[in-house]
């Protein structure tokens, strides 16, 4: 009976590692999941961590006075990898946005239905892209195996700290930058353009240059948007990946 009380009470304190990632982060929140099947995963995953690390999860004396302690830490440790994977969606979502307001799309804003907040429409797109992306690659594996071999390096209520700052300060600087190679082929394409319009109101003033602007835009837009997306599936595994690879070295 000891030994039963024991499981369940490693199994709720690991519980926050793991599901704040499967709560809040992307690409988990891009789909409309009932929170019951959400917590049933996540409760099952961690299951199948307690069970396959006996000696790092319940045969650890977590019990006492240092119980509140030991939940705060694997909470605390569940942010940063729910952080990670948020950074490089926001990205995803900042880079879509600059696209937007450079193609005249900034007005129109997406409602998603599942978190029902305004979204960059080319964000949006990016952001789906990156999820199937993100399970197409395996990514889904890659975090069991990253919430395997965090209990190895840290074992269950081992948690003092977050130690990796300035490798998060490096990490967020590096998505963005990837963020903006997704959208490089786009707002280079809209800013010639905006030159070329530019040109054309010096030597035809009585044109109306900023309706004609919208339009082309819009079109050019639309048309190398596929070309964008089709030539950028590198950057978004490199991204995927950095994000991946960023979390052990959170520990």
């Amino acid at each position: 009976m000891a030994e039963l009380a024991a499981r369940l009470i490693a199994v709720l304190a690991l519980s926050l590692r793991v599901a704040p990632v499967l709560a809040f982060a992307p690409p988990f929140t891009l789909i409309r999941v009932p929170v019951v099947v959400r917590v049933m995963l996540g409760v099952a995953l961690t299951a199948w961590l307690v069970a396959g690390h006996p000696a790092a999860t319940w045969q650890r004396p977590i019990l006492g006075d240092g119980l509140i302690g030991a939940l705060a830490g694997e909470l605390l440790l569940g942010l940063v990898f729910m952080l990670i994977l948020q950074i490089a969606f926001a990205a995803m979502l900042f880079a879509g946005r600059a696209i937007d307001i450079q193609a005249g799309f900034g007005l129109a804003m997406l409602v998603d239905p599942t978190t029902k907040a305004q979204m960059p429409m080319i964000g949006t797109l990016f952001a789906y892209a990156a999820g199937a992306i993100f399970f197409g690659m395996g990514g889904g594996e890659d975090l069991l195996g990253i919430w395997s071999a965090s209990l190895d390096a840290v074992p269950l209520g081992a948690v003092s700290g977050v130690h990796g700052v300035a490798v998060l300060a490096d990490y967020t600087a590096s998505a963005f930058a990837m963020a903006l190679g997704l959208a490089g082929l786009l707002l280079l394409t809209l800013l010639l353009l905006d030159l070329a319009i530019a040109f054309m109101s010096r030597t035809l003033p009585q044109m109306n240059v900023l309706v004609l602007g919208f339009q082309v835009k819009a079109i050019a837009t639309l048309v190398m948007l596929p070309i964008a997306l089709s030539l950028a599936g590198g950057l978004f595994v490199r991204l995927l990946r950095l994000a991946l690879d960023t979390m052990p070295r959170m520990l």
